[in-house]
């Protein structure tokens, strides 16, 4: 098996990225969270807010791909 499937295997899917985004978000808005706690969610959210961007990057892209080689 090759490093790069492996690499990709361990990235969360838009998906996943994206319901641990949502997740984040609901923790972040309860009144009970530590300001510590906060700034760790916040960097997470980030974090997978900057792996949403990039993976709708590259499914533009391929999305441009395909419609200029069909044309």
């Amino acid at each position: 098996m090759n490093v790069e499937n492996n690499t990709e295997r361990e990235r969360p899917s838009f998906e996943q990225a994206l319901k641990e985004l949502e997740h984040i978000v609901q923790e972040l808005e309860k009144d009970d969270v530590s300001l510590e706690r906060s700034i760790e969610l916040y960097q997470k959210g980030v974090e997978l807010s900057k792996k949403c961007s990039d993976l709708l990057d590259k499914a533009e892209l391929k999305i441009q791909e395909v419609q200029s080689s069909s044309n």
